[in-house]
């Protein structure tokens, strides 16, 4: 007897300690609150595990907590939750009681819930050189088969590691297409590899500076390298969830070496942006142009553009459309002057 009513008494404390939710039509969920956002709440229960619920049709919660809640100003309140007359009732251990309305409320989560966003708030703002890295791999091959054998592989890779503080990027994209012919004769058609890596320095929100490096060779330039350092400043003109622009000015290196013998260094001034902008969930396109004027040959430039169009098919998985186009004002005697890669294939992204 004695231990029927211990029982009894220990699943009322239960229940009397409990979180509860009720609802717009007046149902009510016990257990307890683990965290929410703009859209749903989710509670953890003893018979049906996580229940996640509609934002919107939470009418009241009971909490002794504590709850930790994020308010629209960007501040953070802590402590049992009551709902008095439609408002949520915080009582803080510094400023008492404080109510706030259900709409100005951005978050709520519990004690284990703030300290893994916390720890996720700490590891970003003070990450290893390994953390925080994401990129993608594009991936394109066509082939023909007949009186001609063609094949042709475009590879593209390029990585990013970007905190608050700082930027570092890193590229590689190279073409390589071959004929073989009926006779017997192979023939090289396209062989191309650029590649390089920059880091740019958040002076505030708006300024930063930049170090960067390119490394480029051609075969169909007789281009067996290219090695061009680069650093300057810029400005953040666009910073939006759906747009971003970067632009850039600077000073750079440039240094050539040719098969045919003929080698050349020139000073050069460089402007240039990264743009990158999502027309929805699944679509964006990214791009970078870079304009050096030569300093040291009077009249003469180079143009790099990049730029990709991209629809998410999975989270990992895209079909990408990519142009990578190199112009240069003054190549050797004999070859053209703009060099383009077109290619079309998949992207697989890693990262998060």
């Amino acid at each position: 007897m004695k231990f029927l009513i211990a029982a009894s008494l220990l699943l009322c404390t239960g229940s009397l300690w409990a979180d509860q939710v009720t609802l717009a039509n007046g149902d009510r969920i016990t257990g307890s609150v683990l965290r929410s956002d703009s859209k749903t709440l989710v509670v953890k229960t003893d018979t049906a595990g996580d229940v996640t619920l509609k934002w919107d049709s939470v009418a009241a919660i009971s909490a002794p907590g504590p709850l930790y809640i994020g308010l629209g100003d960007g501040q953070m309140i802590a402590g049992p939750v009551e709902t008095v007359n439609g408002r949520f009732s915080v009582t803080t251990k510094n400023a008492g009681v404080v109510a706030v309305s259900k709409e100005s409320i951005q978050f709520i989560r519990n004690a284990d819930e703030q300290a893994k966003a916390q720890a996720e708030i700490d590891h970003f703002r003070n990450p290893r050189l390994v953390d925080l890295w994401v990129g993608n791999l594009d991936l394109g091959f066509a082939a023909s088969q007949g009186n001609a054998n063609t094949r042709t592989l475009t590879l593209a890779t390029n990585a990013q590691r970007a905190t608050s503080r700082d930027k570092i990027s890193v590229y590689y994209t190279s073409i390589f297409s071959s004929s073989d012919f009926s006779g017997g004769t192979s023939q090289t058609t396209a062989n191309s590899k650029r590649g390089g890596v920059s880091y740019n320095l958040n002076l505030n929100k708006k300024a930063f500076v930049f170090g960067s490096v390119d490394l480029e060779s051609d075969q169909f330039q007789d281009l067996d390298l290219r090695f061009a350092p680069a650093g300057g400043g810029g400005y953040h003109a666009i910073a939006t969830m759906p747009t971003q622009l970067d632009l850039r000015m600077g000073a750079a290196a440039n240094r050539e070496f040719f098969s045919t013998g003929l080698n050349r260094t020139s000073a050069e001034l460089l402007l240039g942006d990264d743009f990158s902008h999502k027309f929805s969930a699944s679509t964006h396109v990214e791009q970078k142009l870079d304009f050096f004027t030569n300093l040291s040959d009077t009249g003469a430039y180079r143009v790099n553009l990049d730029i990709s169009a991209v629809t998410a098919i999975r989270k990992w998985f895209s079909w990408q459309v990519t142009i990578s186009d190199r112009f240069l004002s003054n190549p050797v005697p004999g070859r053209k002057k703009n060099d383009a890669i077109y290619s079309t294939g998949v992207r697989v992204s890693f990262g998060k």
